[in-house]
């Protein structure tokens, strides 16, 4: 397998701009929480600030709006409830955007999403995955995931072989236990890149963004009440898109991308 660039994702829509939006004046730097354990979107740098992925894209809207803005880390599991009760106005966090979310709070667009991709070893010379390719192929997946119930669906043929987690998973693909492994793109990338694999593997094929199965992907979450701010963070991302910025970013902190 040849080494493939880093594909950029491209999630905005050019004839959905208009004129610029300028973020509510309130007198008081904009509070964004975030949690610092979820490496390459959020987690402690060097010197314990926050940074990331999601970090810095939220750094470079609160620049592209000319407003003052502060990070905090807070658990992850605390970030939504933090919003609620006021302790901060920004949410840039993995939450995945779910129904449930989004009757109680607002979402910009997704600024990155959850493509499911398939690896496979280096070494081996297997075809580009395909309903037919993949006939009787052994392909690794997490019991019970919306992968397993995606190939499933939609690759009946193929001869799933169930784990317990993507750890043990990885494993079986560097050991050459199965040709495979389909699973979360970004957990893969980051795996594939990694010293662990030790250059073992490689991602294979495109990504697959079905919503029903994987999701709408990340926005910046606000309250409901704030949809002037909310507004304004949509627009500002499109524009750190528009001059490059989001590429930059995205290529420092997904040097192997999961698209």
């Amino acid at each position: 397998m040849i080494a493939q660039p880093v594909i950029v994702p491209n999630f905005w829509n050019p004839r959905s701009r208009g004129e610029r939006v300028e973020a509510p004046q309130t007198g008081r730097a904009v509070r964004f929480l975030t949690d610092d354990e979820f490496p390459p979107l959020h987690f402690a740098g060097p010197d314990g600030t926050p940074t990331g992925f999601s970090v810095e894209l939220a750094r470079a809207v609160c620049e592209r709006l000319s407003i003052t803005c502060t990070v905090q880390a807070r658990r992850f599991d605390t970030l939504l409830d933090a919003l609620d009760q006021r302790q901060g106005d920004v949410v840039a966090a993995a939450i995945p955007l779910t129904p449930a979310l989004r009757a109680k709070f607002l979402a910009t667009r997704p600024y990155f999403r959850w493509p499911a991709r398939f690896a496979a070893r280096a070494d081996k010379g297997l075809p580009l995955p395909s309903v037919g390719a993949l006939a009787e192929r052994s392909v690794g997946v997490i019991a019970g995931s919306a992968h397993a119930a995606y190939l499933k669906a939609f690759f009946p043929k193929t001869v799933l072989k169930d784990f317990t987690d993507i750890a043990a998973a990885e494993g079986a693909l560097k050991r050459g236990e199965t040709d495979y492994l389909f699973a979360d793109g970004l957990n893969l990338a980051v795996w594939v890149g990694g010293q662990e694999a030790e250059s073992c593997c490689a991602l294979i094929g495109g990504d697959y963004l079905e919503n029903r199965y994987f999701g709408e992907g990340v926005g910046l979450v606000t309250r409901q009440e704030d949809a002037a701010l909310s507004r304004a963070l949509d627009d500002a991302l499109q524009r750190v898109w528009d001059d490059g910025r989001y590429t930059e970013l995205y290529l420092r902190f997904f040097p192997v991308s999961p698209f």
